[in-house]
């Protein structure tokens, strides 16, 4: 005849006991914990294994394996699982080295017509020419895997950071130059106009500007709640309105903006031609001239452009001996010319989707534009070198 089985003796203090009574009675607590603190209290006032477990309807296995974590580690960490050992990695650490260093090459390098690598590429070259080197483990890599050892490294092979070398030995030079020439737009501007000696541009080119046409009319803007497709309307935002265009579009040429900013008030001078060869560049320089009162110095900065130092321009130049002083950005520099922020608004305003239907259309529109920003030019303003945002004149 079995043996009637003997109550589990659990030793436990008031507070243990007091935690354990607020756990059970818990809303909010994780369904493991209530149950393993049921089973603690229930094993704790003389009722043996079977018995908590034909109570709460669970196995007789899973009281006594709360049973032996109760005896491991406490009651109060008994509530929570043990530490598993784990599966025991398979990839050595000298394996995820060599892996790691295999990714820091260009697959080119490794025989393969790829310039980059991908995870599967990285992965298949693993399996093979791990095995060479003594890295059996590697033998069947998972492209997965792959992932996660690079990642653990903070190493992206399919990704490329680009960089700019410098190529100006005189970089240094020229940056002094042209900071020179914001400071003296600056002392410039505290002088009447009628006593300036100089004027001061800044100058550039922007060239490729396409003159675009649409192919079908524009629609009106439709709200999200009167769109006619549902599924569009799916598609757009919560209270989105815009105008609708067709795709298609028809390419009618381009054009080139030249400009320059005077840096003592603001004001652009502009010319909008077909190309931006020498031609057009003396061209400018004849207008600037024109505009400006005779006898005075005229000082443009401008990049290293072709068309900017040619025997044409300096032929040019020779015909107007002290009229021009040239100020070269250094190479590579342009963010240094002022002239460039007014190309930017431009991109970022008259010439964001735009859509005409000739390149003149185009020209007139972006006339237009410096027209409405010659009405409030903005002043550029730069001290020790630092460009700060433009004030209104």
């Amino acid at each position: 005849m079995p043996s009637k089985p003997k109550p589990i003796e659990i030793a436990m203090t008031e507070g243990e006991r007091e935690t354990l009574n607020v756990l059970v009675r818990s809303r909010t607590a994780s369904v493991h914990h209530v149950e393993r603190a049921a089973i603690i209290l229930g094993l704790a006032a003389g009722r043996t294994a079977t018995d908590m477990a034909r109570e709460l309807g669970i196995d007789r296995q899973r009281v006594q394996r709360c049973v032996k974590r109760v005896k491991l580690v406490g009651i109060e960490a008994a509530l929570d699982d043990l530490p598993r050992s784990g599966r025991r990695p398979e990839i050595t650490t000298e394996a995820r080295l060599w892996l790691v260093g295999q990714a820091c090459i260009q697959p080119k390098d490794a025989g393969y017509p790829h310039e980059l690598w991908t995870l599967r590429l990285l992965a298949s070259h693993a399996r093979v020419e791990g095995l060479k080197v003594g890295h059996e483990c590697l033998a069947e890599l998972a492209p997965s895997t792959v992932w996660k050892i690079l990642e653990a490294q903070a190493v992206r092979p399919d990704k490329v950071e680009y960089y700019l070398e410098k190529r100006d030995p005189f970089f240094d030079d020229r940056l002094g130059a042209v900071l020179d020439t914001y400071c003296a737009a600056e002392m410039l501007r505290a002088i009447p106009e009628s006593e300036r000696q100089a004027a001061i541009f800044s100058y550039d080119e922007k060239p490729g500007i396409q003159a675009i046409a649409t192919t079908a009319p524009d629609r009106p803007p439709v709200s999200k709640q009167n769109s006619g497709s549902a599924a569009l309307a799916r598609r757009r935002k919560k209270g989105r309105t815009a105008m609708q265009r067709d795709y298609e579009y028809k390419r009618l040429g381009t054009v080139t903006l030249s400009a320059a900013v005077n840096l003592v008030n603001g004001v652009v001078q502009h010319a909008i031609t077909g190309r931006h060869r020498s031609r057009e560049f003396i061209a400018f320089l004849k207008s600037v001239d024109a505009s400006c009162a005779a006898g005075i110095l005229i000082c443009i900065l401008l990049d290293n452009h072709s068309a900017h130092k040619s025997k044409e321009t300096m032929a040019y130049l020779a015909t107007k001996p002290g009229r021009f002083e040239f100020v070269f950005t250094p190479v590579h520099g342009s963010w240094l010319n002022y002239v460039e922020t007014f190309f930017s608004r431009a991109s970022r305003s008259v010439l964001r989707h735009i859509r005409v239907k000739s390149k003149t259309e185009l020209g007139n529109r972006i006339t237009q534009y410096i027209d409405m920003c010659n009405a409030k030019p903005l002043i550029p303003n730069w001290i020790f070198g630092v460009r700060h945002e433009p004030k209104a004149a």
